[in-house]
């Protein structure tokens, strides 16, 4: 059976003009099924009905952010939520050429010091897009201190019983160094991409420039460390050198470095909560 072909329909049926030579399914993504159209369209469908809002947000949110940012990012051309049923609406835009920055690539840039201006002055732009005028909805907050003592809850709760003793505690005094201090939550909220990993950073191996940024699927309102803190895989010097294009880094370190040493948790946290047991061992695959 071919699982592309309701897809299909579903976007001629909403833009009759539009020719489909090819499809093929890009990704086995999460919250979304991504069709690879043409050799040079993704559509994004919402596998669940949560998510049609969510798709529907974020093609606000990146249609706004156009003229603010200094690389590309996904242009929704093809937008289609007047019938917000799963498998009927959907976003498309024209892929963005590059490989993923993964830190194999990475390792392989010569000229470190330009990349890290490009992604600083990226994070510096988007975070200062005046997002909640362009947009005509609240989007939700992220980062909250209310949040994360929610998340430190349920880590201890459910991640805790199968940590060893010395990692539960550096894990404790990991969350409430930040959480017990009231200074670390006097951040103004902005506009966030929430995931900016390896994975969505874009790159020409060719010229060792950043090319574009994608999956802008948890973009909402939060702290602007949280964004840096997935960096942190380059290590430490190269955020640094970030620092020099976006000063405002080297104030809100604290939390880059906490932010960063959560993300571990919050995959074992997903494994356990979600049934998915290969996350839940990776995610805690130092603590046990």
């Amino acid at each position: 059976m071919d699982t592309t072909r309701p897809l299909i329909h579903a976007i001629q049926a909403a833009y009759p003009n539009f020719v489909v030579e090819e499809a093929v399914f890009l990704e086995d993504g999460q919250y979304n099924d991504v069709l690879l159209v043409n050799g040079r369209t993704i559509f994004r469908f919402p596998r669940y009905p949560g998510g049609l809002e969510q798709l529907a947000l974020e093609t606000k949110i990146l249609t706004a952010v156009q003229p603010y940012l200094p690389l590309p990012v996904p242009h929704p051309t093809f937008v289609h939520f007047a019938n917000p049923v799963v498998g009927q609406a959907f976003m498309g835009y024209e892929r963005i050429p590059g490989e993923p920055l993964y830190p194999s690539a990475f390792a392989q840039i010569e000229d470190k010091a330009t990349l890290a201006a490009q992604l600083a002055e990226f994070l510096q732009a988007l975070h200062g897009v005046p997002i909640q005028s362009l947009v005509d909805e609240p989007l939700p907050q992220s980062e909250t201190r209310d949040e994360w003592l929610e998340v430190y809850g349920r880590i201890q709760t459910k991640l805790f019983p199968y940590m060893r003793l010395d990692a539960c505690k550096t894990v404790a005094d990991h969350f409430e160094s930040v959480l017990d201090d009231p200074a670390q939550y006097q951040f103004e909220p902005v506009l966030r991409h929430g995931d900016f990993g390896t994975g969505n950073l874009l790159h020409n191996p060719a010229t060792q420039q950043m090319s574009g940024v994608i999956d802008f699927g948890f973009a909402v309102l939060g702290d602007p460390a949280f964004d840096v803190a997935g960096l942190l895989t380059y290590g430490e010097p190269f955020v640094q050198q970030m620092a020099r294009h976006y000063p405002a880094i080297t104030d809100f370190w604290p939390r880059v470095r906490f932010y960063h040493g959560s993300f571990a948790l919050l995959e074992a946290l997903f494994g356990i909560e979600q049934g998915d047991e290969e996350a839940f061992e990776a995610g805690l695959a130092n603590y046990v």
